[in-house]
């Protein structure tokens, strides 16, 4: 089942900015932002955006690495695998 975000009306946000921004850092969750009942922004923890940057950027590695495979381009396990061993016999 999917999890029920958490909401905050932007009315709340300005009356208790430190507790929402307490609630947000030990939640690790993020949390929306409302504005006349539609969401118009998301706060979130500076631990899980570094934890979301840190995924993106591995995602869009990989979606290099998809294209590069379809585009027959890289190279091959044997070879990727003796550069390893070089490099870690050189250390």
């Amino acid at each position: 089942m999917a999890k029920v975000p958490a909401i905050v009306p932007v009315s709340d946000l300005r009356k208790d900015a430190a507790g929402v921004l307490k609630n947000v850092k030990d939640s690790k969750e993020p949390l929306f932002i409302t504005q006349r009942g539609r969401a118009t922004a998301v706060l979130m923890s500076l631990d899980a955006y570094e934890r979301s940057e840190a995924e993106r950027e591995l995602l869009l590695l990989l979606a290099r690495g998809e294209k590069e495979i379809a585009a027959g381009v890289g190279h091959s396990l044997e070879q990727v695998l003796a550069e390893a061993e070089a490099l870690l016999s050189d250390g």
